[in-house]
């Protein structure tokens, strides 16, 4: 079995607050776990040190995959309500910022979704590349319910995602929608039973782990920011990506590996 291992990250994330993390070398793994039972409330300051614990794991040589989970009976059902009241305007701005994070990260992130995934635990999700979701997931904007609106992207994500008219379901009537439904939507890469939903993300997490890393890197800037573009732009940044990967070593890998009849063994240049 893998050691678990603890890193010396910086003075943000000496004590976190309702979460912590754990980086397994030997899978190449960091995991960010929501720890604040049962319904895992994202208070403001856990925000800035989310940001700051993706960036951390970014810049972290033995991690390659980032897997954002939970402990307890729910994923998170949202932010504290009241620490919205308290917040400064300028504090309140950056909300987005922060819940964009796993976005911004230039290696994969999975979501490991199950029971509640509301408010900003949806968001934070719709931020990750893959969002893995239990059959007990319910995935919800109840922003309504209070008088407000999704603060940090995530109606914004989940319109690109699905469309206009089911966005406005699911934000204007605070709609709860089921893992399965997610999945059929396209908002979930998958819907798994909850007692698989471990072993779901390890076999993501060792799939992602074959491939290169640079061009894992290049594949989610390329579609994260052509997400906006025309279609003849697009191709044109693809085209260009495609060339700068034609002279990395990973690729010249890749191409012995497979006339070689052998797995590859790719390095990240």
């Amino acid at each position: 079995m893998a050691t678990i291992l603890k890193h010396p990250f910086s003075n943000i994330l000496d004590n976190l607050d309702g979460f912590y993390i754990e980086i397994d070398e030997t899978h190449q793994r960091a995991d960010i776990v929501l720890k604040r039972p049962p319904f895992n409330v994202i208070q403001m300051p856990q925000r800035d040190q989310l940001r700051a614990a993706f960036e951390a794991l970014d810049a972290d040589d033995r991690v390659r995959i980032i897997v954002l989970r939970a402990e307890g009976e729910h994923f998170s059902s949202g932010g504290d309500i009241k620490g919205f009241l308290e917040a400064t305007p300028e504090h309140v701005s950056k909300l987005a910022w922060n819940i964009a994070a796993p976005a911004r990260c230039t290696k994969p992130v999975i979501a490991a979704n199950h029971g509640y995934c509301f408010g900003v635990g949806f968001e934070i999700s719709l931020a990750c590349d893959f969002r893995i979701a239990a059959e007990s997931t319910l995935y919800a904007l109840p922003e309504q319910k209070l008088g407000q609106i999704p603060g940090s992207g995530g109606s914004a994500r989940l319109q690109k995602m699905v469309g206009i008219t089911r966005t406005k379901d699911i934000v204007m009537r605070s709609r709860r929608i089921k893992g399965q439904q997610a999945y059929e939507w396209g908002v979930a890469t998958e819907c798994v039973p909850d007692a698989e939903l471990a072993n779901a993300v390890a076999k993501l997490v060792e799939e992602l782990r074959a491939f290169s890393p640079m061009a894992q890197r290049t594949a989610k800037k390329m579609l994260n920011e052509t997400e906006d573009c025309l279609l003849t732009t697009a191709i044109e940044v693809e085209g260009h990506c495609y060339s700068r990967l034609r002279n990395s070593e990973d690729f010249k890998e890749g191409v012995e590996a497979f006339h070689g009849k052998r797995q590859p063994n790719f390095v990240g240049r």
